[in-house]
């Protein structure tokens, strides 16, 4: 299995409306970050499914480390 490649190093803002499932880029090859488009086939990663709960803003992890995907937790401040 790959590992994932560090898309930034800091979250992506991203705003999603209630209900609505996405597909989070966990491998950092897409050119849609912070969601996925497909580059991941190959590599042995998977992106990672969330609904929102609400309408609004989050803040998806860029650098693909995250404890609490595919949310920021602040990881890249160590990277």
């Amino acid at each position: 299995m790959a590992e994932p490649v560090i898309a930034q190093k800091g979250p992506y803002e991203a705003e999603v409306e209630a209900g609505k499932s996405y597909l989070w880029c966990a491998c950092g090859r897409s050119a849609t970050q912070p969601f996925c488009d497909g580059s991941h086939a190959g590599t042995g990663l998977t992106p990672v499914k969330f609904q929102a709960g609400e309408t609004g803003t989050v803040f998806l992890c860029g650098c693909k480390q995250t404890c609490d995907k595919p949310f920021c937790d602040g990881t890249h401040g160590g990277l």
